[in-house]
């Protein structure tokens, strides 16, 4: 059976961490065409930048073996739920 750690790992690198790379792409993309950027696309991508950099302080963590069972569980609890209300 895998752990919570390895859930969270596996969420974050297969799902959230792909997920977040391409909607960062698609607004650099369209900046890239128009040439402009709207202020609600840059907090947009401001805000899915800062996401990105967490999802990878949390695996920088996860491989340290900074994170305990506990605080996996938590965290992915926290992610499914933010996952289910971006879908």
């Amino acid at each position: 059976m895998s752990t919570n750690t390895e859930k969270l790992k596996n969420l974050l690198m297969n799902e959230l961490m792909p997920d977040l790379e391409e909607a960062i792409d698609e607004i650099f993309a369209m900046v890239e065409k128009e040439k402009m950027i709207s202020l609600a696309d840059r907090e947009e991508l401001e805000e899915m930048q800062e996401m990105h950099a967490e999802c990878r302080e949390i695996l920088i963590e996860i491989e340290a073996g900074e994170m305990d069972e506990e605080e996996a569980a938590e965290l992915l609890e926290d992610l499914v739920e933010i996952k289910s209300e971006d879908s």
